[in-house]
């Protein structure tokens, strides 16, 4: 009995490795699945091929691979192996779009970011629950468990970072960029509340000294708080300046407003 083991991207490819190998046609063998494909941690490491065991039908050692058997004069044993391989054996488990050239749903990207989320936990000793809402920008994952701080990390530096990992790496099947923002412990909301005060009060400061001011590095995100909260403002303007990633927010006079006190 002639067995190969062969590995490919997909269950089909490592079946047309086998194949060929073999020098043989998939009727004439006995497929068995010995590891589904996985992209791994991250989407980027420990990723894992599929691999299957091509196994020979033994009426098909004496007979050469280039000469086809008839249906009807094929053994019923090998007509039930050939069966069970082509109807249980080679059926993945789930079709996803790591598998198939379609792009990937909303709800698989989803689904992609939240076990993505839950395994950067995982390795640094978090175990972590995961719930999404849709908003009309895309959506929003609130985390929730044990020892969050880690996982925001300084001014929400830490989940920033992993923000913009899980948006390129759950939107690289998808076919239209599906905006995904993490949150933890309501982090979001109360970064917010604190960079609206800060704003206030640096567009005072600036309205009593007349000079302007310049914020430390923020992320595109943690701008548009500063730039929507003094849009309205009648004395101030805000602007940024300096390339990512330390662009910056300038909080400045308008043209014809002068400042309360020179220093």
């Amino acid at each position: 009995m002639t067995t190969v083991i062969a590995s490919g991207k997909t269950i089909d490819d490592a079946i047309s490795e086998g194949l060929a190998r073999l020098n043989t046609t998939k009727e004439y063998v006995d497929v068995t699945i010995l590891q589904a494909p996985s992209k791994g941690f991250l989407g980027l490491i420990g990723a894992k091929q599929a691999q299957v065991k091509l196994t020979l039908l033994e009426s098909e050692v004496s007979i050469p691979s280039s000469t086809p058997k008839p249906a009807a004069t094929m053994p019923q044993r090998e007509q039930r192996s050939t069966e069970s391989a082509t109807t249980t054996n080679t059926a993945p488990a789930q079709e996803t779009a790591a598998t198939t050239d379609r792009p990937a749903s909303p709800e698989e990207v989803c689904a992609e970011a939240m076990q993505l989320v839950r395994d950067v936990g995982t390795s640094i000793g978090l175990e972590l629950q995961v719930d999404v809402k849709r908003n009309r920008d895309g959506y929003v994952m609130s985390i929730s468990g044990s020892d969050l701080g880690l996982l925001i990390g300084r001014r929400g530096q830490t989940l920033d970072a992993l923000q913009y990992l899980v948006n390129i790496v759950a939107n690289r099947y998808s076919d239209k960029f599906i905006r995904i923002v993490l949150d933890a412990e309501n982090f979001r909301d109360r970064r917010r509340k604190t960079l609206e005060e800060l704003a206030d009060r640096l567009a005072n400061k600036v309205v009593r000294s007349g000079r302007e001011v310049v914020l430390e590095p923020m992320s595109s995100q943690e701008r548009k708080v500063i730039h929507a909260r003094l849009q309205n403002h009648n004395r101030v303007k805000t602007a940024s300046k300096g390339e990512e990633p330390n662009r910056r927010v300038v909080i400045a006079l308008r043209a014809g407003s002068a400042g309360n006190e020179r220093n």
